[in-house]
């Protein structure tokens, strides 16, 4: 996996945010086992509750595209630190990828490097199905 062409994809994909009521813009590449990156931004709404992260809009497409083995995700912010990706994100990564490793990327391109599992230690993995609890 190219690291760098993973962040590139994630910085560029931050120009294509809509964040008209936030300004906070986040771009998000995943890196597929196959070697294809999949990119994509936030989307807001006026109705803030329908904004959309830029994680969950990556996933939606690589899902739709037929990728659903990923090793790397890369997300860019314009924030002066760190951001890590909000619980929804990170419940919906870890559903297809217990094992991914995580770029943040803040606005002077500064990469800190993770694993999903330093952010989401103990997921929601299944729900009881039989009633009988965990």
């Amino acid at each position: 996996m190219d690291e760098q062409a993973l962040i590139s994809a994630a910085l560029s994909a931050r120009a294509g945010a809509h964040a008209p009521y936030s300004g906070f813009r986040v771009g998000a590449a995943l890196a597929c086992a196959d070697g294809s990156l999949v990119r994509a931004a936030n989307l807001e709404n006026a109705s803030l509750g329908l904004s959309v992260c830029a994680e969950r809009n990556a996933v939606a497409a690589a899902v739709f595209g037929g990728q659903r083995d990923w090793r790397a995700i890369a997300i860019a912010t314009d924030a002066p630190g760190f951001t890590p990706p909000c619980g929804a994100c990170l419940q919906v990564l870890r559903e297809f990828a217990a094992e991914l490793t995580v770029l943040l990327v803040d606005r002077d391109g500064a990469v800190e490097r993770h694993q999903l599992s330093d952010f989401l230690p103990l997921p929601f993995l299944d729900y009881p199905r039989s009633g009988q609890g965990r």
